[in-house]
Order: C-alpha cells, then sequence, then structure tokens
C-alpha cells in the first residue's frame, strides 16, 4: 500500500466526517485516536488501534471520496461489532482529523521555528504514536502546527533520547477564544533509530508553564 501523509492545519481539526449528529445518542462505542485506511477506490475499510487491533469498517454512507490506499490518523467513535479473534469489524460514526505529520529537521523550515504559545490538556504515548490534545487561543486565522526533528543524543547509560519540538505559527490570529486542536506524532519513523530503553522528549511552549518538556518511554 502507498501511504501517504498529510498535513491538516488546525482549521481542520474541528472537521468531522458526515456522519454526526450532536442529538444522537450512541450506543457501546469506543472513542479513540486511531489509523484509518482506504482502499482503491477511497473508501475508508479498516480501523487499526494503538492496541494492535485492525477491525473492518462495516458498510455505511459518507464513508467515500477520500484519497486512494492512504491512512488517516482520526478522532474516531465506533463500534465494536464483532471482537472476536477473526473477522473483527466495527461501525464508524465520526471520526475527526488529527494532525499527524513526520517530524523533520530543523533546517528545513527555511523561515524559522516558530513557537507560539498554546496549553497542554492531555498528552500521552500509545502505539507507535505520541498524541496530544491542545487548547490553541485564536480567532479566524489558520493556525500550522508542525513537529521539528532535534535530532537524537546518546545519554551516559548507553540509551538514546529522540528530541522534537513543537512547531506553532499562530499566523498573526487574535487570542480571542480557546479552541481543542488533536495531534499525533508518529514514532515509526524511528524503528531503526530507536530500541526498547530510549526515551522521546516533547518540548512545547505554553502560556501556563513556559517552555516545558514531556519525556516518554520509546
Amino acid at each position: 500500500m502507498k501511504v501517504k501523509l498529510y498535513i491538516l492545519f488546525l482549521c481542520c481539526v474541528l472537521t468531522v466526517v458526515g456522519c454526526k449528529d450532536d442529538e444522537y445518542v450512541y450506543p457501546n462505542v469506543l472513542t479513540e485516536m486511531v489509523d484509518i485506511r482506504t482502499d482503491s477506490s477511497g473508501k475508508l475499510s479498516y480501523l487499526d488501534t494503538d492496541t494492535g487491533k485492525s477491525y473492518q469498517i462495516n458498510e455505511r454512507s459518507g464513508l467515500e471520496g477520500f484519497t486512494p490506499d492512504s491512512i488517516y490518523r482520526t478522532l474516531s467513535i465506533f463500534e465494536p461489532i464483532s471482537d472476536e479473534t477473526k473477522d473483527l469489524s466495527a461501525t464508524l460514526y465520526s471520526c475527526q482529523f488529527v494532525i499527524s505529520v513526520v517530524p523533520v529537521a530543523e533546517e528545513t523550515f527555511k523561515d524559522g521555528i516558530k513557537t507560539d504559545p498554546l496549553d497542554i490538556d492531555r498528552i500521552w504515548r500509545s502505539g507507535k504514536y505520541i498524541n496530544m490534545v491542545l487548547d490553541v487561543m485564536g480567532k479566524d486565522k489558520t493556525h500550522i502546527l508542525n513537529f521539528v526533528d532535534k535530532g537524537i543524543r546518546n545519554n551516559d547509560d548507553g540509551s538514546k533520547t529522540l528530541a522534537i519540538t513543537v512547531f506553532h505559527s499562530q499566523n498573526g490570529d487574535y487570542e480571542a477564544f480557546t479552541r481543542k486542536a488533536y495531534a499525533s506524532i508518529p514514532l515509526w519513523p524511528y524503528e531503526d533509530k530507536l530500541s526498547n530503553g530510549d526515551k522521546v522528549e516533547i518540548t512545547i511552549n505554553t502560556y501556563k508553564e513556559g517552555i516545558t518538556t514531556r519525556e516518554f518511554n520509546y
């Protein structure tokens, strides 16, 4: 499968695939950050969780019109219909695109690294990602969120630490109100560079703490 990665700006973060009804009462569902795969026709076909389960998405309207043979990182509401070892399936009720791009080297940013402040609502490691729910101050302009690979350093104990800085440009926007931004930093590009016992250090400029770091086991 040819995997395509998408840079999703904050204006897209609140976009929901057309299957959400605010007055709908969902059945017994899960709400998780997951990968959703499309088939050769551009239809959402499989949902892959960070715990390693893969569910075939049950037929319904609103699953078409996406880029063929691609993977989207999403915050999804879904109901596992079958949870046996074989033939796992799920009904997808809602999926919200998540900003998830491979970190790039500092020299890639020709205009410098922007670290306009935001706040951390939640940050955690799951599967091959570090996930974040961020509080972003803005009004009506498109913000840009990205991840800067600051390199891997060797530690005294023989382990390694990958340093990543969160890039955030307010693009001159007014700090009028707060909205949520959902992001996942992919760790799978580092499978041949890091191993068990190594660390990942995330640096973020925040309103509440100033420049702060969070460290996770790889």
